[in-house]
């Protein structure tokens, strides 16, 4: 249980330091710098990283947020972070293939995710038109 806290809490703290230094990013250097793709990147992977610590947290705590075929996802610890990090990486990126799909409160995450993963993508763009417009 305590270390279930220790991964939230540092999942958490992961996510908002990957926010910030894109944040930083953006609007102290040139947008289409080799550092700022990279940075994107590494943001990308860090949502993906913690959406599936928190799939695998609850999925790990006996929570059915996961269906695989049309049954809870259970198994060892290994399984469940497959799972997870598969899941959450075909969540953000919108592929959304059918063979795992969220239950109960795991919609509510899937949504909030694929919200992310349809948001950033528009405020790249959005970006770059206006680093080229004001230049």
């Amino acid at each position: 249980m305590i270390l279930e806290w220790i991964i939230g809490i540092a999942t958490v703290f992961c996510l908002f330091m990957s926010v910030r230094i894109t944040i930083k990013a953006f609007y102290e250097q040139e947008f289409m710098s080799m550092e700022t793709i990279i940075t994107v990147f590494l943001f990308y992977l860090s949502i993906l990283t913690g959406f599936a610590m928190i799939y695998l947290l609850l999925l790990h705590g006996g929570f059915d947020i996961l269906a695989l075929h049309q049954h809870a996802v259970k198994g060892t610890y290994i399984e469940l972070l497959n799972h997870s990090m598969y899941f959450s990486a075909i969540t953000i990126f919108s592929v959304g293939y059918g063979d795992i799909v969220p239950v109960g409160w795991g919609r509510i995450i899937a949504v909030t995710e694929a919200m992310i993963g349809y948001i950033l993508p528009v405020v790249i763009v959005a970006r770059t038109v206006y680093g080229i417009e004001k230049q």
